[in-house]
């Protein structure tokens, strides 16, 4: 894309840009539908601790930021055009409990799917994958944390990926590079299982791509119920924008998996953080992927995400 080009869509962008604000907060579907792009992966959260308590008693402050709601949200992500959001269930805040993002959800039910949390060590889990199907719940996030290092391990878990090729809800891996290995047995066990990796798999989080933690990344192609989420730049990289230098990984994962299996997310309000902004993350790919065609272009900011998370 040319200089002027670009010039000329920013200075079209920045002239709507308050009148798209004051449109979304607090917007209905009619509105929000107008908008082309999918979100793949936002958080959410309130201050109404009464109604959606944090979990372990926390205190409101340990919300950073303080509030990001749904309608905060769509305030933010409406001027650069994303109409409808994947919303990610915060462990750290809420654990186990969905219930803000199903309400979120259940006022607006085609702007919003969920990816929530829930206990693999409930001897039901496959029953509760089922059930939250019925509340947007089109995905499930895995990975190792605090609480469970040994993700990978026990029946509970095993019956998640089972089930998961049923329902075909999404086991979403939040996950480092040196965990790579270990979900591609998983992969190659359960290979009607639809997965979906989270941010990369933190590929370059140390701020260089490594070639041997990239091979890993894109060697998942080889199975094709795996998809990638290219999100989070404000952690990768240099972790500022323009993040141009993440474009080369980008390329390397288009090659290898095409952009029916890619998407792209923001991992907001987190890449909101200065000096990086959610029009400096869906800009690198809506404006500055210079390797994809125009169709291309629209499966990693809407088709891809719409096939994974929005058939149900």
């Amino acid at each position: 894309m040319s200089a002027a080009e670009t010039s000329r869509r920013a200075m079209i962008a920045g002239s709507v840009a308050t009148g798209v604000m004051s449109l979304l907060y607090g917007a209905d579907e009619k509105q929000t539908s107008k908008l082309p792009w999918i979100d793949a992966h936002s958080h959410i959260w309130t201050t109404d601790l009464k109604q959606y308590p944090l979990r372990d008693a926390q205190p409101v402050e340990v919300l950073q930021p303080r509030s990001f709601t749904d309608d905060e949200l769509l305030a933010v992500a409406g001027q650069s055009g994303v109409g409808r959001v994947v919303l990610i269930q915060h462990r750290p805040y809420h654990g186990f409990d969905n219930s803000y993002l199903i309400d979120a959800w259940k006022k607006r039910p085609n702007t919003f799917r969920i990816v929530g949390q829930i206990e693999d060590r409930d001897p039901q889990v496959g029953y509760q994958m089922k059930q939250m199907l019925q509340t947007g719940v089109t995905g499930f996030r895995v990975g190792p944390n605090p609480d469970r290092q040994d993700w990978l391990a026990g029946d509970g878990i095993q019956q998640m990926w089972k089930t998961a090729a049923e329902t075909r809800q999404n086991i979403c891996c939040l996950i480092n590079p040196e965990d790579l290995p270990d979900v591609a047995k998983w992969c190659g066990r359960y290979t009607d299982t639809p997965v979906v990796i989270d941010h990369f798999a933190r590929v370059g989080i140390d701020g260089r791509i490594d070639a041997r933690d990239l091979a890993n990344l894109t060697g998942l192609a080889k199975y094709p119920g795996v998809r990638i989420k290219i999100s989070a730049y404000y952690a990768l990289g240099r972790k500022q924008p323009p993040h141009d230098e993440l474009i080369p990984m980008i390329r390397r994962l288009f090659e290898a998996f095409g952009a029916d299996r890619l998407m792209w997310a923001s991992d907001a309000p987190y890449q909101l953080t200065e000096p990086n902004s959610y029009e400096d993350s869906i800009a690198l790919v809506r404006d500055r992927l210079d390797f994809i065609s125009d169709v291309d272009r629209k499966k990693l900011l809407c088709d891809t995400a719409e096939k994974t998370f929005f058939w149900k």
